[in-house]
């Protein structure tokens, strides 16, 4: 028990969660009979059978069902513990992967950004957009270190430090309803009407529904600059952050229909992190100045 090799448990991994030997053998760039034989090797020294191999896919016990998910998280710690030794024998991260949500007041994160890595010039900033649930997923699977966008508060895996609070005004475009926008608008008197709605960017898109009208037409946009825009022009209507539209909503050339049937809503913004993975000197940096700068920056 206590001479498992990491290249078995990996095997073992691997054909577990691609089906089949030769599909390991594939991923990991091995051969079958490799393959084949460290799994064979880990079963010997655990006295346990992990793989039923009667059928025409191979496929787990229920003691190799158990063991595979703890083997997942070991496999997954050693990962993080190597990308934190590479790290510190580096001194510093040479790429930070930073990914800003679609409810950013952009001009004052880009500020914050900028003040910091002014001072961190062997650091590269990775900058990426995502909207809606895109930027939780990017984080999630480990493709961002940092993301500036709402999160759940009470989810255990997230670490997070609330910047501010963003409102989301539904707004249409001066003529654009037929009849007087002043008076209380309904989700029944809008719904013949172009709705313009944020496109979420998430390879596994979020199932939340933000105030979008059911049966009305919609049309969508990758970010708020463009949704403003249609919206500016009378192709639809739709919520913009208020940040995005003060001089708009000042002159006229939008108009709030917000009210108790077609609320706006408020978003907390915060920079979030997981607090499951390793963070190198660079992204802990960036933390702590986010902890001190932060919300003096809104």
């Amino acid at each position: 028990m206590y001479d498992l090799k990491l290249h078995d448990l990996r095997c073992f991994d691997a054909v577990a969660s691609e089906g089949s030997f030769q599909a390991a053998a594939v991923a990991l760039n091995r051969t079958h009979p490799s393959v084949f034989a460290a799994v064979a090797r880990l079963e010997e020294q655990l006295g346990l059978t992990l793989l039923d191999r009667s059928g025409y896919r191979v496929s787990l016990t229920e003691e190799g069902r158990l063991f595979h998910g703890r083997a997942q998280l070991a496999l997954r710690e050693l990962g993080h513990l190597q990308d934190y030794a590479d790290q510190l024998a580096s001194g510093e991260e040479t790429v930070l992967r930073v990914v800003m949500g679609d409810v950013c007041p952009r001009p004052r994160i880009l500020g914050l950004l900028s003040s910091f890595f002014a001072e961190r010039t062997r650091t590269r900033l990775h900058l990426e957009y995502e909207a809606i649930s895109g930027p939780l997923e990017r984080l999630m699977d480990a493709e961002a270190d940092v993301i500036f966008h709402r999160a759940n508060p009470s989810d255990p895996r997230l670490e997070r430090i609330d910047l501010c609070q963003v409102r989301f005004i539904p707004v249409v475009a001066p003529g654009f309803l037929p009849f007087d926008d002043g008076q209380e608008v309904t989700p029944e008197a809008m719904r013949p009407f172009t709705q313009c709605v944020i496109r979420d960017t998430a390879r596994r898109p979020s199932p939340e529904n933000f105030f979008v009208i059911d049966g009305a037409h919609s049309c969508s946009t990758p970010d708020h600059m463009m949704k403003k825009e249609l919206i500016l022009h009378g192709l639809a209507w739709g919520h913009l952050p208020a940040w995005l539209i003060e001089d708009e909503l000042r002159d006229g050339r939008l108009i709030s229909i917000a009210g108790r049937h077609i609320p706006g809503r408020t978003e907390t913004v915060a920079a979030v992190r997981r607090r499951d993975r390793p963070h190198g000197p660079v992204a802990e940096a960036l933390w702590l100045f986010l902890q001190a700068q932060g919300r003096d920056a809104f």
